[in-house]
């Protein structure tokens, strides 16, 4: 497994490998590697001939006083798990790299970044799609994997990539939790032990969620009451937002039909966690 820092080096890999024939899995990601990621990276392995993970912080989508300086980062036990996989490349590039000196062109969305997320992080899908949209340019992967638990990113970056005419196929992989259910994410590290606790409020409430569903609820706004009054009864949790919306738009529904995403962001003490369920 090979492990470079500069767009030149990748560029250089992947004519290589295109020139022998061969197709290529992308697995973009900000490093700190869980079993989420290792899943992605797994799927790829098994689709493609050969695997390219990026690890880069990515500065543009960290809004003011988030928590862009003390994101976990470990790339020794990062490098590990992608070789255990079979990861073929990583892709280990500097801001400086990525974001050279006078940097000022963007990959900006209308529609599907203006609720979820999108609403109380307005910068942080330019930055994702500037960053993506660079590494599809410098990787220029066959297929490209993302994961369910960021339902909304994968709705942007599909959009994306159909607006944009890339040829790539984007492949998006089912949420990996903990053995209590709590969806696996990077910032779950935050967390001390009655946080970690707390935290289970959210994959209880979408089990909620799914529960009524299945068992007739349709009305949007009586699911969505249900779910809050059930987060709210954890002290420790804040909601950041619980709402239902078309996975085509991401835009609010009124009535749950078929391919409607249930998402939340939820803060347990100062950190914001995401979970979701699609019908």
């Amino acid at each position: 497994m090979q492990i470079v820092s500069t767009v030149a080096e990748v560029q250089k890999q992947v004519k290589e490998w295109k020139k022998a024939g061969l197709t290529i899995g992308f697995v973009p990601t900000m490093g700190y590697l869980h079993e989420g990621h290792a899943s992605l990276m797994r799927c790829a392995r098994e689709k493609c001939d050969k695997v390219v993970a990026s690890i880069f912080v990515n500065p543009m989508q960290f809004g003011e006083n988030e928590d862009l300086d003390s994101y976990p980062r470990d790339l020794d036990a990062d490098a590990k798990l992608c070789e255990e996989i079979g990861v073929d490349l990583i892709f280990h590039p500097k801001a400086e790299e990525m974001y050279t000196d006078g940097f000022c062109s963007f990959v900006d969305m209308n529609g599907l970044t203006k609720e979820l997320c999108g609403k109380s992080r307005p910068i942080h899908f330019r930055g994702v799609c500037t960053v993506v949209c660079k590494l599809f340019h410098i990787v220029t992967p066959d297929y490209a994997f993302f994961g369910q638990k960021d339902a909304q990113q994968l709705a942007v970056i599909r959009r994306m990539t159909t607006d944009l005419n890339m040829d790539i196929e984007i492949v998006g992989c089912p949420i990996v939790r903990e053995a209590d259910g709590l969806a696996k994410s990077s910032r779950n590290t935050y967390l001390n032990e009655e946080e970690r606790r707390a935290a289970l409020v959210l994959s209880r409430t979408i089990a909620l969620g799914e529960k009524l569903v299945s068992e007739g609820v349709r009305d949007a706004g009586e699911l969505i009451s249900a779910m809050k009054a059930n987060i709210e009864k954890e002290p420790l949790a804040r909601i950041d937002y619980v709402e239902a919306v078309s996975m085509d738009t991401i835009e609010k529904v009124e009535t749950i039909e078929k391919n409607v995403l249930v998402a939340m962001a939820v803060f347990i003490g100062k950190t914001r966690l995401i979970d979701n369920f699609i019908v």
